[in-house]
């Protein structure tokens, strides 16, 4: 892939233009969907027109890399929203992979983008709170998804609208369908259940842990969740 990169997506959404305004330009919004709820800051530079467009770009880092993110809002009737999304920038002079960045960020924001139309159709208006936590690096090994699988009750591969339950030890069972499959090669798990979308990440593929990113639609201690998760993904990997 080229140094420069554009990636396009655009999606039809479940709201009204002023709901999904929210949901991408404040930090309320972004925790309910967002891999970085809390993208606009570090010195980012914001362009906004409310209700219409939103674009964010990271400052130029000494390499040349920079990212940007553009959020493009159109009503469509009194019940839809079109929303187009385009993440572009540069990938820095001595940038080196041995996987395909635009490929396979491209299949990340198809699932992003499905977990904002999953939070407005099915979560508006609910308290949202992010919970991440990356396992140890012992877990960044090909073989640990299926240490993570057997550790969850569960086997994959995975088909939209399965219902699952996890049984993950020392945390809450959880119950609910699958709402988003990726392609047979990438090893991803998505559970939509009463409060929460909770998400399960295989990194190995790119040198990383394996990871959790579960946006949780209820009244809970964010840190307190979050260090549960984390402690859980220790013992799997200990």
């Amino acid at each position: 892939m080229s140094k420069n990169f554009e990636i396009r997506k655009a999606v039809v959404l479940e709201a009204t233009p002023e709901q999904v305004w929210r949901a991408i330009a404040t930090p309320e919004g972004q925790a309910a969907w967002s891999p970085d709820p809390y993208q606009a800051k570090d010195g980012m530079e914001v362009e906004a027109t409310e209700n219409e467009r939103l674009v964010v770009r990271t400052p130029k880092a000494e390499n040349g890399a920079f990212h940007a993110f553009e959020y493009l809002v159109a009503a469509d009737d009194d019940s839809t929203t079109s929303l187009t999304f385009v993440h572009s920038g540069y990938l820095g002079d001595d940038w080196e992979a041995e996987f395909d960045f635009g490929e396979m960020s491209g299949y990340g924001w198809d699932m992003y983008l499905h977990t904002l139309a999953e939070y407005l159709k099915h979560f508006a208006g609910r308290p949202a709170n992010f919970v991440t936590a990356q396992g140890p690096p012992s877990s960044a090994t090909p073989n640990s998804w299926a240490t993570l699988e057997k550790a969850l009750g569960v086997e994959g591969p995975f088909e939209q609208g399965q219902k699952l339950r996890l049984t993950p030890q020392g945390l809450p069972a959880l119950e609910g369908v699958v709402d988003f499959a990726y392609p047979a090669f990438v090893n991803f798990l998505a559970l939509r259940t009463d409060d929460g979308l909770y998400r399960f990440h295989d990194n190995s593929a790119m040198g990383m842990p394996q990871a959790v990113g579960h946006h949780i639609y209820a009244d809970i201690d964010r840190q307190a969740t979050e260090q549960a998760w984390l402690d859980w993904l220790e013992r799997v990997f200990s």
